[in-house]
């Protein structure tokens, strides 16, 4: 009888980095090297690391962008199977919404094939994932409050 697959837990970071350009609001997303799959930039947390810390870091390597968080956007948890492991890895992603300081999407990290600037109602229609789709949602509903407010 075949044994049952291990299962693993993983902790993420990621973020949603917003500017506002000619009073239009824009979001990056990035290309998933090797894959045709757009979604927010996220990465592992680190050991002695904190999910607020990780997503900065994460979406500065995989953007080539700077960020100060705004607010807790929320989680996304998934499941999926890694083909070199036998094992099932439930991953959950926590997310902020950072406004952009500085910095250029071109000196994005080798994990990604490429980091761009989207309208915000381009990137929900580009993104891969539906969690991201409704993160980004809610991102949208935040930033419009924060624009109105300035």
């Amino acid at each position: 009888m075949a044994r049952p697959p291990a299962i693993k837990k993983r902790v993420s970071s990621g973020g949603v980095i917003f500017r506002v350009t000619n009073n239009s609001i824009e979001v990056v997303l990035v290309l998933v090297k090797g894959k045709k799959t757009w979604c927010l930039p996220k990465g592992m947390i680190d050991k002695g690391e904190d999910a607020p810390a990780a997503a900065l870091r994460e979406v500065r390597e995989e953007t080539g962008l700077n960020g100060v968080i705004i607010d807790e956007l929320g989680h996304v948890s998934y499941w999926f199977t890694l083909r070199n492991e036998m094992a099932k890895i439930h991953k959950t992603v926590h997310f902020f919404l950072m406004r952009f300081l500085d910095g250029n999407t071109a000196d994005h990290d080798d994990e990604v094939d490429e980091a761009r600037w989207y309208l915000i109602d381009e990137a929900l229609i580009t993104l891969s994932f539906k969690s991201e789709r409704n993160l980004l949602q809610k991102a949208k509903t935040m930033i419009e409050k924060i624009v109105e407010s300035e």
